[in-house]
This record gives structure tokens, C-alpha cells and sequence, in this order.
């Protein structure tokens, strides 16, 4: 991003709200993802939640399992973490900070679950050993075909005619993940149904922000958010631990 466009934000990017990553109601469909999260855990067991926000991915599978550890930069991600464990009576811990930064203090798990994080991870392997480390069982990753903000380029044309890169992608993840030596299976699937009008006026705030606008220009954005739908693309990224 140009120095002259961060240093004129009004606000602070790279913000995430926590609502965008709220944990789904109770009894809706699993993700793939989250069906090969739930598989070892069999009648029970934990979950660590990397780069958690409000649970999606911990709270998905809970049951099958009994307690849910949460790591996340933002402490709002957290709180809405810890509420929806109070409200769903699941035992959890949380963890503020950024992986693998606090992985000594994050503790082991029988599946470690990490879903929309490793785009932005600078040390792609060293994040996914971390990962791998606390693992009992199994290690489940989920992102998109191609960074999110892929599909919002026209956005940085609109404001700022700014050209921004094609990528990067989950099969370069994926090849990255086995030249590092990880046992990884991958496995193409689309997105679960999701409140889409809700989700628009969340996104709409939120890429204002991103694209380091003021507040008045959200409605000018929110009109351009349907024809640029988000990716439904999605590829889970497994590997059991032995």
C-alpha cells in the first residue's frame, strides 16, 4: 500500500471487526473444514483456535468437543470469544497475541484449527510448525482459492486506481506446506450459507477502514459490495500429527 494513502488514513487499517468472525448458531451445517476438525476428536477432547476472532472455527465443533483455547491480536476477538463460551456453557481459555509469537504460551490441544489466518502469516512454515507442535491429533487450516482481497480490486481501482496482485494462492500454501515437510492433504470445497445482508453492512465498515476511507464514504462502498461478492472457494488444509 502507498506511504502517502496509509499515512492520510483517517483510521488505523488492518482492524478487523469482530462480528465477521462470529461463531455460527448452534446446529448449523458444518464447513468441510470443520467436519475433518470434528472426526478425531471422536466423543470429546480440546480445540485450539489460532487467530480464533468471536470462535467460528472452535465453536463449529463443539460437541464433539469439551473445551476450546482461543488465540487472537485483538482483544474485542477475545471477548466475544469468551462470551460465546459462556453462553454455550464450553470451558475456554484465551491467549491475546500474534502466532507464533505466543505459541509457548498457548497449550497443547487435540486439534489445533486455524481458519482465514495463514494468508497473513510472514513465516508461512514457521506458523504451521507451530501449529503442528501443538497438535495432538490433527492440524485443519481453511482459506480461500485466492487472497480475499483479490476479489476487492476493483475497490482499490474505484478509490485510489491502484492495481493490486493476483494473489496469493492456496495451492502455493499448499506446495510451500509440503516442501516444508507436512503431510498435508488438501480438499476443494465451497463456502456454508451465510447471513449475506448482515455480512454486506459488516464488510462495507470494514473495507472502508481497509481501504484507509473516512466514514462518510462507506455508502459510496456498500453500493459497490454486491457486484463484488466474496469468495466462496474454499480449501481445507489437514494433516494428522503421529
Amino acid at each position: 500500500m502507498p506511504t502517502q494513502i496509509l499515512e492520510g488514513a483517517p483510521r488505523r487499517p488492518h482492524v478487523f471487526s469482530p462480528e465477521m468472525f462470529a461463531a455460527p448458531p448452534q446446529g448449523s451445517p458444518l464447513s468441510l473444514a470443520s467436519q475433518r476438525a470434528a472426526e478425531p476428536l471422536g466423543a470429546g477432547g480440546t480445540v485450539l483456535d489460532v487467530g480464533c476472532g468471536g470462535g467460528a472455527a472452535a465453536f463449529a465443533v463443539t460437541p464433539p468437543a469439551t473445551a476450546v483455547v482461543g488465540v487472537d491480536r485483538q482483544p474485542d476477538m477475545l471477548r466475544l470469544f469468551e462470551q460465546t463460551a459462556a453462553e454455550r456453557g464450553i470451558p475456554a481459555r484465551t491467549l491475546l497475541g500474534g502466532w507464533p509469537d505466543v505459541a509457548e504460551q498457548a497449550p497443547k490441544a487435540d486439534v489445533v484449527v486455524c481458519h482465514h489466518v495463514l494468508y497473513n502469516a510472514p513465516d508461512l512454515v514457521a506458523f504451521a510448525r507451530a501449529l503442528h507442535e501443538h497438535a495432538e491429533r490433527r492440524v485443519v487450516l481453511e482459506i480461500t482459492q485466492r487472497h480475499p482481497q483479490v476479489t476487492r480490486a476493483p475497490l482499490w481501482r474505484h478509490f485510489w486506481d491502484l492495481d493490486r496482485p493476483s494473489g496469493p494462492t492456496a495451492a502455493l500454501a499448499l506446495e510451500a506446506l509440503r516442501d516444508a515437510g507436512f503431510p498435508v492433504r488438501a480438499e476443494a470445497c465451497t463456502a456454508t450459507p451465510r447471513d449475506d445482508t448482515r455480512a454486506a453492512g459488516v464488510e462495507a465498515a470494514f473495507w472502508c477502514r481497509q481501504l484507509c476511507l473516512p466514514p462518510e464514504r462507506e455508502p459510496e462502498l456498500a453500493a459497490l459490495l454486491p457486484g463484488l461478492p466474496f469468495p466462496s472457494e474454499r480449501v481445507s488444509l489437514w494433516w494428522d500429527v503421529s
